[in-house]
């Protein structure tokens, strides 16, 4: 399997929107996205650069697996 590497929060909006995610605001520099089902929202930090224990911690919350992850990377 591929190795998780940062990302832009652009790439991020993408993946998890085709995840079925909705943003619903926005918190200064921070994006808020929810699912229905999915307990907390996922926390998006605006960075050029989102590293890898970010994606990890989001990927977790959202109950996304790697692979789901990177097929959906791909599509972004």
């Amino acid at each position: 399997m591929s190795r998780l590497t940062p990302q832009s929060w652009r790439v991020l909006d993408c993946i998890f929107r085709k995840a079925g995610f909705a943003f619903v605001r926005q918190a200064s520099s921070h994006r808020v996205y929810e699912k229905d089902g999915v307990l907390r929202p996922l926390i998006v930090p605006e960075y050029d650069e989102v590293g890898v224990e970010i994606i990890q911690g989001l990927l977790k919350t959202a109950g996304m697996t790697r692979g789901e992850y990177f097929a959906l990377l791909k599509k972004c």
